[in-house]
């Protein structure tokens, strides 16, 4: 699999809503010893837990238990379209649909049956995060 150091190492990499994302890295950082890899605005935060990730994303106040929710999980794939078309014949909802990014990651997002948010991304360029605004923490390469 390609790699790009604008996305966070290991294959699963779960995204956790919380609505001060600095407070909540700061206390996962002290409390379980996980480590800042990458800061994004003020909207994401990705951490490092053992040879994994986690993305810490910032929920817009109150997390409506309807349309989907609080927490969700960002997938590594070889092929974003090819994994795309299954997901959306077996009636995943389609958030957003296959989509190229600056920071150099093709993406969709679709919720599940339970409402549970699903991203699938493929690498497709290594793009160092101050190209796209981002500020890396420390880069591995």
């Amino acid at each position: 699999m390609r790699t790009n150091r604008s996305m966070p190492p290991g294959p699963v990499i779960p995204e956790l809503a919380y609505p001060d994302i600095a407070a909540a890295s700061k206390w996962l950082c002290e409390a379980f010893g996980f480590s800042e890899r990458l800061r994004i605005a003020d909207h994401r935060i990705q951490l490092r837990v053992g040879g994994g990730s986690v993305v810490l994303i910032k929920s817009a106040g109150a997390i409506d238990p309807s349309a989907c929710s609080a927490h969700a999980v960002m997938v590594r794939v070889e092929d974003t379209d090819a994994h795309f078309g299954p997901a959306e014949r077996a009636g995943a909802r389609i958030i957003n649909p296959p989509t190229t990014y600056p920071y150099g990651e093709r993406q969709y997002t679709a919720l599940d049956f339970a409402r549970h948010r699903w991203t699938f991304s493929e690498s497709v360029e290594d793009i160092h995060p101050s190209k796209w605004g981002g500020l890396l923490i420390n880069d591995e390469k």
